[in-house]
């Protein structure tokens, strides 16, 4: 792959545009304005992909030595000047969409480019930084198709899914991270604790999704998607309590990944309007 590709991490960048095609689903509006806001979001996600591998780029070089910077296929100057580029042309087309929305894509570039130099290796907040973005990239959408309050409760799931992926992560490079000197859950608090609060939140994802039925946000159809992914989360949830190995985090870190997928299908499959062509 091209490095200026690979150091975007265009697959970690579409799942983040997946959220604003989602709440084009659900509100039946594939308007300019959601196709804009696909683009934004692909774009800056991936400067700050790409900016975190500039800081991060010694780290990587113990846990992720074939990224673009430590394997020497980008340097550590073109790489920031990339992601300049990249957050600049991002917040320009943000801007053109609405005020609101320029904003957001300001505010959110700057919280990625903290999160990169100092909120990485902090217990706890860059877990929740990156959650926050997570979650944040539904009501980027739902702004964009004007279904805010939904994209608010969307997002807040999105956000306890990546939480408990961001927590697993961080057992699977605590080796690396210990190295570096940075301050994560599993170096502070150790491997056990970051399990239980890694299920926890899978657990919660897990009991208050289905209310998103309840609720009337989605139709019938969403609950047997949904129900595949829960049995995922619950199995992951299961399987790191019992083992926290870094091989067995890098296994759970892929099936929350892939439960989250299954998850954004079910809010595709139950919106209201794909309902009403059923």
């Amino acid at each position: 792959m091209n490095p200026y590709l690979e150091i975007l991490r265009p697959g970690n960048a579409i799942m983040a545009v997946i959220a604003i095609f989602l709440m084009a689903v659900i509100s039946g509006k594939f308007t300019l304005e959601a196709l804009m806001a696909g683009v934004v979001v692909f774009i800056v996600t991936g400067a700050g992909n790409s900016i975190n591998d500039y800081f991060d780029h010694k780290i990587d070089a113990i846990n992720k030595p074939e990224r673009p910077i430590p394997s020497g296929r980008i340097s550590l100057k073109t790489a920031l000047i990339y992601s300049i580029f990249l957050f600049v042309m991002g917040i320009i087309i943000a801007f053109s969409i609405n005020l609101l929305l320029g904003m957001i894509a300001f505010l959110s570039s700057v919280l990625m480019i903290f999160y990169a130099r100092d909120l990485k290796t902090k217990c706890l907040v860059g877990n929740m930084s990156i959650s926050f973005l997570t979650g944040l990239c539904f009501v980027f959408g739902g702004i964009a198709v004007g279904q805010i309050v939904v994209s608010i409760y969307l997002g807040f799931f999105a956000f306890l899914m990546t939480m408990a992926r961001e927590i697993v992560k961080d057992m699977e490079d605590v080796e690396g991270d210990k190295i570096e000197g940075a301050a994560t859950l599993p170096i502070l608090r150790g491997m056990r604790t970051s399990s239980i609060l890694a299920a926890a939140f899978m657990i919660l994802a897990s009991i208050g999704s289905p209310l998103l039925y309840f609720m009337g946000i989605f139709s019938v159809f969403y609950l047997p998607v949904l129900f595949l992914a829960i049995i995922i989360f619950l199995y992951s949830a299961t399987s790191i309590l019992k083992d926290q190995s870094v091989e067995n985090a890098k296994k759970v870190s892929k099936r929350i990944k892939l439960g989250m997928a299954i998850t954004f299908v079910a809010f595709a499959v139950g919106s209201p309007f794909l309902a009403t062509l059923w």
